[in-house]
């Protein structure tokens, strides 16, 4: 079911909200990670990790239904290391080990006095600065283990087995507030777990490649294009690995940006040399949409008629066998529960499977890689550095920033300010510093006065953030002067809007998108 041609190291999440900064932080170190929910089938595994980390999560391990830990990874005879929950869950899986609720609760930053300054804390300082998240201490330590650091209000801070390579730390390393987290993790991965972080973009491509042509064998593709960066680079490591078997279909959903159509197809014809057909099924995505507010119902909607058109595409040609699409990691990850598939956060335009009445496979390269290693293989694939920096957008395009119910009206309002808003940012050498850039036009409407008259226009709101890979972001710091300049502009060129916000909230609790 779930196969590993290189050496990797899973991932227990038991619902922390720090759980993708481990993944960020072994991915840094050129190791290969997965995370997967802590009641995972692990007989999908074909070949066991290199090592397990098990995340933090917000519960007691006290609390009735906290999640428990699946005590057949001890089996595996790998390298563990559990992370605040994760080492509660140790030590509550096995006798004496008692944790209970503490009286001093830690919460932010603690010092680190190291115990045992080797193996997992090799290199790193006394007293270094580490982040704490916890309500929960650990005051029994189960038999065959040791402390190995503790804090002044934290007496087991960090523990080992006395025989076995299983370890736990009552702190987060993986967030950026602990000094020497990055040194832990790789004395995890690299010392304990003896791996060597040979996971690269080269090698990435090497290994996709050859796994492309296996499974697709002498049958075709065809490859739905956004115009962004996640479904090029897609597109071309598939050109790369099968040539002409490859047919790539650029559709205007009706949902692009200003010009973006004709100008994205002219580039990925005559750029990028791809095999694309470009279709416009704008009418037919409008028709849909049309009056629709609820976000889940949108993005079905948009998803199926996305199909629709992919389907006709390919009803003449039966040697057509794949639909290859640009899933990310994180595209997998915000779509499935810690607490499993009993459990929806939402649904991704691309993490959904296919109709049944579709006859064709997905094809998902890059669904192992975050953002920011999809533009590295870009790179690597000598795609343009114009298009690797474009800012990420999603599937359902303006579908899901026209808050509350969709017209054409409405669309080329919000088309309109985006434009100015982009490029406004690119004019002002801005574009490069934030990772995205958007506008959202918001279902309300208020009073405003333009000269003598009284107005009642919509309202739009401008986003823009600082981020890696999307997993967390804050908001971008952009000068008032910008903002008020670009407030200026979309007002006075725009008639039906008259009120310009900024939004100044982080992912989390935010999402990047508004809906």
């Amino acid at each position: 079911m779930i196969t590993h041609q290189h050496e990797w190291i899973l991932i227990l999440d038991f619902g922390s909200q720090y759980t993708q900064l481990i993944a960020r932080r072994l991915r840094e170190l050129h190791v290969y990670c997965e995370i997967h929910p802590f009641n995972a089938d692990l007989s999908a595994f074909q070949n066991k990790p290199g090592g397990i980390v098990l995340s933090g999560g917000p519960m007691s391990v006290n609390d009735d239904g906290a999640p428990e830990l699946n005590t057949e990874i001890f089996d595996w005879d790998v390298p563990i290391l559990g992370i605040c929950y994760g080492l509660q869950a140790i030590a509550h899986s096995q006798n004496p080990g008692i944790v209970a609720r503490s009286d001093k609760r830690e919460f932010g930053r603690a010092f680190l006095i190291i115990d045992e300054e080797k193996g997992l804390f090799d290199g790193v300082s006394q007293n270094c600065q580490v982040w704490m998240s916890h309500g929960d201490k650990l005051t029994q330590l189960p038999n065959g283990y040791k402390i190995i650091a503790h804090t002044e209000n934290a007496p087991i801070a960090a523990v080992a087995h006395t025989s076995k390579p299983i370890f736990g730390v009552q702190f987060h390393p993986e967030v950026v507030h602990s000094d020497y987290g990055s040194t832990i993790l790789a004395n995890f991965a690299l010392s304990i777990c003896g791996l060597t972080g040979n996971w690269t973009p080269s090698s990435f491509i090497e290994e996709t490649i050859s796994g492309i042509i296996e499974n697709v064998g002498d049958k075709k593709v065809i490859c739905a294009l956004s115009g962004g960066v996640d479904s090029t680079v897609t597109a071309s490591l598939i050109h790369r690995a099968i040539g002409d078997q490859l047919m790539c279909v650029f559709v205007d959903n009706g949902l692009l940006r200003k010009n973006e159509f004709n100008e994205v197809l002219t580039m990925y014809k005559n750029v990028l040399k791809l095999p694309v057909k470009g279709v416009d099924a704008s009418k037919l995505f409008l028709d849909r949409l049309d009056g629709v507010s609820d976000p889940e119902k949108k993005r079905k909607i948009i998803g199926n008629a996305f199909i629709d058109v992919f389907e006709k595409e390919v009803e003449s040609d039966s040697s057509f066998t794949f639909l290859a699409q640009g899933t990310l990691y994180p595209d997998v990850i915000e779509s499935v529960s810690f607490k499993g598939p009993s459990a929806t956060i939402k649904s991704h335009h691309n993490v959904g499977g296919l109709p049944e009445k579709m006859n064709l496979k997905l094809l998902e390269p890059m669904r192992e890689l975050f953002k920011d290693e999809v533009r590295m293989v870009g790179r690597e694939l000598g795609i343009p550095e114009s298009f690797i920096k474009r800012h990420p957008f999603p599937g359902p395009g303006l579908g899901i920033r026209v808050l509350g119910p969709l017209s054409e009206e409405r669309l080329n309002l919000l088309r309109e300010a985006d434009a100015i808003f982009v490029n406004e940012l690119k004019r002002s050498e801005l574009y490069d510093d934030v990772w995205q850039a958007l506008t959202v036009l918001l279902p309300v409407q208020s009073v405003g006065v333009m000269g003598d008259e009284r107005t009642y226009e919509f309202t739009v709101a401008l986003r823009a953030v600082t981020s890696v890979d999307g997993m967390t972001a804050d908001w971008a710091h952009l000068p008032y002067d910008f903002l008020s300049s670009v407030s200026n502009k979309i007002i006075n060129e725009i008639k039906g809007i008259n009120r310009v916000v900024y939004d100044i909230s982080s992912k989390p609790p935010s999402t990047i998108e508004w809906e």
